[in-house]
């Protein structure tokens, strides 16, 4: 299960990742030195899971485009109505 999708738009700018760390391990840091090393810990844990995932393991994919559809034939019906067309011609002739 991933916490961070890295893949999304937010996560593109670098300063913004190294904010997040950042501000994970400056509080933990905070946590340490007021005396309460539970939340030290897991405010750490944080600041280094958003470490591993948005620097270690970061490999954005660009963003997904539609396709373009472009019609087959020059009339702009459907390709099987043009096919239903050739075949009634063919019993024509």
């Amino acid at each position: 299960m991933q916490l961070i999708d890295p893949n999304h738009p937010a996560y593109r700018r670098l300063w913004v990742r190294i904010a997040i760390v950042a501000v994970c391990f400056a509080w933990a840091t905070v946590e340490f030195v007021t005396g309460d090393p539970f939340w030290g810990v897991i405010s750490g844990g944080a600041g280094a899971y958003a470490l591993y995932v948005l620097f270690w393991t970061f490999d954005p994919k660009p963003p997904e485009t539609a396709a373009i559809v472009t019609p087959d034939d020059a009339d702009g019906d459907e390709p099987a109505a043009d096919d239903e067309k050739k075949a009634e011609e063919k019993k024509a002739e």
